[in-house]
């Protein structure tokens, strides 16, 4: 198959009538707009142009020729056109994944603010604990928390999480605080990811650290869930800190062994590759980086 820069160098001198005019509006040389269409000349076999010191002209091969490739060619440049415009400005549809915990009003809010900042991007939301393949679901980002076992992604990092024991003063009322770590089994307890009413707590405290096998009349998936039972006084609650410091002050919850909580974790935008990223990706990421989430605390 012919060079397609060949193409397109032929389709302008025939555009234009002459190699010198045809040179400029390409930001060539005169002998190579020459040389290209000799090349295609000879990788076809056949005379497009007819050259001689006052005159060029197509043939009827090269007219022929001409009229075949100009209008493919233009939809091909007016396709690149429009590809470079999408990354001159933030437009387009973008696909976003978050888990559960970002379903409520102070993410939407954000998502509403940066649509009104770019009005040309849509945003397609999933709004799921499951970690969606990106690439086969065609996701653009994903925010995540937690270990990245998937070391195909790109990751830029958020911000960080940790988790509090707390429980209610009702639930407390009549039972004796734990003390340490190993006194939590002896509580109900609300779980996240639980199985057969189990689940294990790791605790960090300095340098320490404990692994403790707790049991509880209630497991669920998401922290919505698992945050509601334990408001409810139904068990101790192993919380981000996000999800229990206002009810701390208030005296809605008590924290219990104020020096162990999970250990930090960390939290992730997530994207299948950082070349040529759509610029209604990068936008996105940086107001994310800017937004003071109160879903995370911040990286210090």
């Amino acid at each position: 198959m012919a060079d397609l820069n060949d193409i397109a160098v032929f389709v302008k001198v025939a555009q234009y009538g002459s190699f010198s005019r045809a040179a400029h509006s390409l930001g060539m040389p005169v002998s190579t707009v020459s040389r290209k269409v000799t090349s295609l000349e000879e990788q076809l076999g056949v005379t497009l142009l007819q050259r001689t010191t006052r005159k060029l002209s197509l043939t009827a091969q090269g007219r022929a020729y001409y009229d075949r490739c100009s209008e493919p060619l233009a939809h091909l440049m007016d396709a690149e056109q429009a590809l470079t415009e999408t990354q001159r400005k933030p437009e387009g549809l973008l696909k976003i994944s978050v888990p559960v915990i970002f379903g409520q009003n102070v993410f939407y809010e954000f998502i509403s603010s940066f649509l009104r900042t770019y009005p040309d991007i849509q945003i397609d939301l999933f709004v799921t604990n499951l970690f969606l393949d990106l690439v086969a679901e065609n996701i653009d980002v994903a925010i995540r928390f937690g270990e990245l076992k998937d070391s195909s992604i790109v990751a830029q990092r958020l911000g960080k999480s940790v988790r509090y024991l707390v429980a209610t003063p009702d639930y407390l009322k009549g039972r004796a605080l734990p003390s340490k770590p190993e006194d939590l089994k002896d509580h109900r307890c609300v779980l996240l990811n639980g199985r057969n009413g189990e689940a294990d707590w790791h605790l960090v405290s300095g340098r320490r650290s404990i692994d403790v096998r707790v049991s509880g009349p209630v497991s669920s998936r998401d922290f919505d869930a698992v945050s509601a039972f334990t408001y409810r006084g139904h068990g101790i609650g192993l919380l981000p800190s996000t999800y229990c410091d206002e009810e701390i002050k208030r005296g809605e919850l008590i924290r219990l062994l104020p020096y162990w909580s999970s250990p930090e974790i960390f939290v992730h935008a997530v994207y299948p590759t950082r070349r040529f990223l759509p610029l209604r990706l990068q936008v996105f990421l940086e107001a994310l980086k800017a937004w003071k989430s109160p879903l995370w605390l911040p990286l210090r």
